[in-house]
């Protein structure tokens, strides 16, 4: 079959066509955003081939037509820039890995979809790699959002160190580290992200599932045992108030552990540390202003 080129801003796509349709099978160039038109020459754009966009670093954003109707075997896999996808609202046959180790994924959307099941959508297959949820026509819908938060809470309750033992045996090289400690943290780390992300878009969320990940953020927070909660929140959502009124008002900031928070958080956040002390004082107990800008 002929490979054909079609020019786009920043680059150009390459198909093929087969069958009276239009097979997406590369990209040329190094456009940040890519959008697929629905038709080129006449016919429908209807599949996206295996490795189409394999690798692309300086993808961020892709929009894919609604006559698309099949997305091959890591089609964007290791576009490890890649942060929003818009997809059609039709059933669409998956392949293999179609987004693996696309790290900064953060929404996978529909043209009419709301932001929250966009960011649940691309952790189910980023954090998850559950490619069972990528039912188009099911995403959004209650018995989605069931079969979301039951992977969420077998992954929330599986033990921290579940798959050290294969990162020990595949070495330092493709891991980073075979340190313990390092993989512990990393882990819980990594589930307080989920349970962050879950409580901040608590669509269709029951009250027995939003107990469970409110313990949880409560159980790793300064003062306990590890604090990857709060070292998450600090480090990663310093300057969204979201998070970190969310982390305060589930009860992550007490009596005992306040004057270390505040310490740590230093001068750097302004915002984070004036709604801290005002939290406190309303919620907990009286604060001395004075006295809490000479706790660092």
């Amino acid at each position: 079959m002929q490979r054909r080129e079609l020019e786009m801003e920043g680059g150009s796509l390459l198909y093929e066509i087969r069958q009276g349709k239009i097979l997406v099978i590369g990209l040329q160039g190094g456009g940040a955003e890519v959008y697929v038109p629905p038709s080129i020459e006449g016919m429908p754009v209807s599949v996206i081939e295996r490795k189409a966009f394999l690798s692309r670093k300086n993808l961020r954003k892709v929009q894919l037509p609604e006559t698309v109707e099949e997305i091959g075997d890591w089609a964007f896999a290791y576009c490890d820039g890649l942060e929003e996808v818009c997809l059609p609202h039709r059933q669409i046959q998956f392949g293999r890995a179609v987004f693996l180790d696309c790290g900064r994924l953060r929404k996978i959307r529909f043209p009419e979809g709301d932001e929250q099941t966009a960011r649940l959508l691309a952790a189910a297959v980023t954090a998850f790699e559950s490619y069972y949820l990528l039912d188009l026509m099911e995403v959004g819908s209650r018995e989605w959002l069931e079969k979301w938060d039951a992977r969420l809470l077998a992954v929330l309750q599986a033990p921290d160190s579940e798959g050290y033992a294969k990162q020990v045996l595949c070495g330092e090289e493709d891991y980073g580290s075979t340190d313990f400690g390092a993989f512990i943290r990393k882990k819980r780390k990594s589930k307080v992200r989920l349970a962050l992300l879950r409580l901040l878009c608590p669509r269709g969320l029951s009250s027995a599932v939003r107990k469970e990940l409110e313990e949880y953020l409560r159980e790793h927070t300064k003062g306990c045992e590890s604090d990857e909660a709060w070292q998450v929140v600090l480090k990663e959502h310093g300057s969204d108030r979201a998070c970190y009124s969310l982390f305060a008002k589930i009860g992550c900031i007490t009596e005992e552990n306040f004057q270390d928070l505040i310490a740590e958080i230093g001068e750097d956040k302004p915002e984070m540390r004036a709604y801290f002390m005002r939290y406190k004082e309303e919620n907990i107990g009286y604060t001395d202003f004075f006295d809490a800008l000479a706790l660092d």
